[in-house]
């Protein structure tokens, strides 16, 4: 059985000191907390044999060093993947209505978009959301009708429009 408080009094006796030597390798400080965290998870899970090593702080600078290398590892070799492929090219440009609408559905609320989203986009009948959602057909019924509202709103340009959405239109018009 793992004795917590016995780590505990590890974990408050060298974590300043395995986050230095961290930082000290990495410069970054989300990376050492990143790295510090894992190399603790670590030694918790293993902490039966840790504990009963001559210095448990050695064996975590050697998991926290290991981490580090392999997080680099990765990271470098994602580099060398992308000099050698560049940015993928078959990727289609995102047209401004798509980025527009996807800014209105944003600004909704998130049970109107996601009705939205389920019986436009996916296809779902009304019961079918109402089933995967956990709510009543009449709810389901209500979240569309006010989203769509909303999103009349929020996609008609200032001229009363339907096309460009107001927040771009006021984008435009500051430019003229």
């Amino acid at each position: 059985m793992r004795d917590s408080v016995l780590f505990d009094e590890f974990y408050t006796a060298s974590v300043r000191r395995i986050s230095g030597y961290v930082y000290a390798m990495t410069g970054d400080a989300a990376e050492t907390e990143d790295v510090v965290q894992e190399a603790y998870g670590r030694a918790w899970q293993h902490w039966e044999q840790v504990s009963g090593y001559a210095n448990p702080e050695a064996w975590l600078r050697t998991v926290a060093y290991r981490i580090r290398i392999s997080r680099w590892r990765r990271a470098a070799a994602g580099f060398k993947a992308h000099r050698r492929h560049g940015a993928a090219q078959d990727l289609p440009e995102l047209s401004v209505d798509y980025v527009a609408l996807i800014a209105a559905l944003r600004a909704i609320p998130a049970n109107q978009c996601r009705a939205i989203v389920l019986y436009y986009l996916v296809g779902l009948s009304i019961e079918e959301i109402a089933q995967e959602t956990g709510v009543a057909a009449g709810t389901v019924k209500s979240q569309l009708s006010r989203a769509r509202t909303r999103l009349a709103v929020l996609l008609t340009d200032s001229d009363g429009r339907p096309g460009q959405p107001q927040f771009f239109a006021k984008e435009a018009s500051s430019r003229a």
